[in-house]
């Protein structure tokens, strides 16, 4: 028999799920035979072309309508999702990458309710490769949120991973954020992805810091991979860390923006730039498709409240700090350097946490600095001069209440 036919669908409660058995990674997504296929007004189908079998998923999301497909581990090299879905239509938009370690992903936005109505990966026992296909059958919105799983169900769990070592009380700890990753690119502009530009600051950064001594550093993510919000925060708590910075360099679609920002926490923006800043911050988890019902409960409440008060005053410290070594570096820094919102990420209440945009994508000046890696190296030991100097000024406070 040519094709081996491998049964890899299992429903769990109303959701597709689970993984197929005894498929071993590391596929290659080929170009060749991967595609959206429409039938107006009967659905899509999905088909990928991988280079051996891989273990997979798929399951519905809602609020927007999409419908995810989860791999182990699918490699989808210079692939784009104009390739994939030239045009939009009843699948509004296709996007892919990595997503946890060991773990890609794929996610159709549907632009009405559609359900995964047939699922197969046929396996060509020759040569191994195989072909995912997806077909998509439209439904109401009832059933598509009957086969939306509960929120309490573990539909992910994720590649083993070694916890990072929580630090001594006496070491001084920093974590560095490097935004987006994996299946959330950040902004684009001519070639150039904001994941991939602040992993390589974020290293640059963490190995300045470590030279510098008496420092311990600790990075969100180290390669293209997804973390969500919660994530990254949690890791600031597993190290016992004393400040949280998270690098971005984002696109502003409306208004403009320009030079390296600094951002503190507050529910309340200061400008409507930072307001639309943080909703796509924000939304990068739901964008992957993570649940964050419940995310704002955690980190609400009177004690949490009063954990601010004592760090809020930090906080603006590190901010100020990193302000002013950024500009007397050359910067160039924004009109309106220190600015607020409400990004979650700087959402824990017992570290001073800020957000640094090193600057913007969308301006073509900060666009050709973000490109020339002198440029970068300068702005990195800024930074870097600005977490020491907020160190040894928060060290000296902290030494003075003591007593």
């Amino acid at each position: 028999m040519k094709h081996l036919m491998m049964a890899v669908a299992l429903w769990v409660t109303a959701a597709i799920g689970t993984w197929a058995q005894d498929l071993s990674a590391l596929a290659r997504v080929e170009a060749n035979g991967t595609a959206i296929t429409e039938s107006w007004g009967r659905g899509a189908t999905l088909t990928v072309s991988l280079s051996q079998g891989v273990p997979f998923r798929v399951f519905h999301l809602a609020d927007p309508y999409r419908v995810v497909i989860d791999f182990n581990e699918a490699r989808f090299g210079t692939l784009t999702p104009a390739d994939i879905l030239p045009e939009a239509g009843q699948v509004t938009a296709v996007r892919f990458g990595a997503f946890k370690p060991g773990w890609s992903r794929m996610i159709l936005d549907l632009g009405a309710p559609m359900k995964a109505a047939e699922v197969s990966m046929p396996i060509d026992t020759s040569s191994g490769a195989a072909q995912l296909r997806v077909v998509l059958a439209p439904t109401d919105a009832e059933a598509f949120a009957a086969l939306v799983p509960p929120p309490d169900l573990d539909l992910f769990t994720p590649a083993a991973r070694k916890p990072p070592q929580p630090q001594p009380d006496e070491a001084f700890v920093v974590v560095i954020d490097p935004g987006h990753g994996g299946i959330d690119p950040g902004a684009i502009r001519d070639g150039i992805s904001e994941k991939n530009l602040m992993l390589e600051i974020a290293l640059e950064l963490r190995d300045d810091l470590r030279r510098r001594g008496g420092i311990e550093v600790f990075l969100t993510r180290d390669r293209d991979v997804f973390v969500s919000l919660p994530g990254r925060i949690s890791t600031a708590h597993e190290v016992n860390a004393d400040a949280f910075v998270s690098l971005h360099a984002d696109a502003l679609s409306q208004g403009q923006a320009r030079g390296a920002t600094v951002y503190t926490l507050s529910e309340d923006a200061s400008d409507a730039a930072s307001a639309q800043l943080a909703a796509q911050h924000n939304r990068s988890d739901i964008i992957a498709g993570v649940d964050l019902a419940g995310a704002d409960d955690q980190i609400t409440g009177i004690l949490l409240d009063l954990a601010r008060q004592e760090t809020a005053p930090r906080t603006d410290a590190l901010a100020d700090w990193l302000v002013a070594a950024m500009d007397a570096a050359g910067g160039p820094i924004n009109k309106r350097p220190r600015r607020q919102a409400a990004f979650s990420v700087l959402k824990s209440a017992d570290i001073p946490s800020v957000l640094i945009e090193v600057g913007f994508l969308s301006d073509k000046r900060d666009l050709a600095n973000l490109r020339d890696p002198v440029w970068r190296a300068g702005m990195v030991s800024a930074i870097a001069d600005g977490i020491v100097g907020w160190k040894m000024e928060d060290e000296t406070r902290a030494a003075f209440l003591r007593k």
